[in-house]
């Protein structure tokens, strides 16, 4: 049986967060994967179809910077940050680097949702699409 939504992962190495975004987003209807670390996170990216990527900067491996950049050799998805590091250097270089959005925390839920809202309706609407015959590829998606 395959999960039903949108396919998010939550990456942060606060444990409350975490537990707060994936019940949040679960009542919502998305279906939720998460990680503590930055590898975790790309082993997770690796793994599953993701369709968006909540992302803190502060992990303790690997900068979530770093994994945003690894995720774009791979995917267009859209990628959220949601950081402590809330200067305006940080947002301009997250953003110019590889992010499609930032939040800074504290945050709001109603305002995350709605950012994960609005950049999943934007990215289900574009993106290569190769079919022949019975085969369909969807490259921003990454399926089959």
């Amino acid at each position: 049986m395959s999960k039903k939504g949108p396919h998010i992962l939550v990456v942060d190495d606060d444990k409350g967060i975490l537990i707060t975004l994936r019940s949040s987003l679960e009542q919502n209807g998305y279906v939720v994967y998460s990680a503590e670390s930055g590898e975790e996170a790309l082993e997770v990216f690796a793994q599953h179809r993701i369709d968006l990527i909540v992302l803190d900067l502060k992990l303790p491996d690997i900068s979530g910077l770093e994994v945003c950049k690894k995720v774009r050799e791979q995917a267009q998805v859209p990628i959220i940050i949601l950081s402590v590091k809330d200067t305006e250097g940080d947002k301009v270089e997250a953003l110019s680097s590889c992010a499609d959005d930032y939040v800074s925390k504290p945050f709001s839920m109603l305002e995350i949702l709605a950012r994960i809202t609005a950049h999943l309706r934007r990215s289900h609407t574009t993106g290569p699409i190769f079919t022949s015959g019975p085969l369909t590829v969807d490259f921003s998606q990454r399926s089959v």
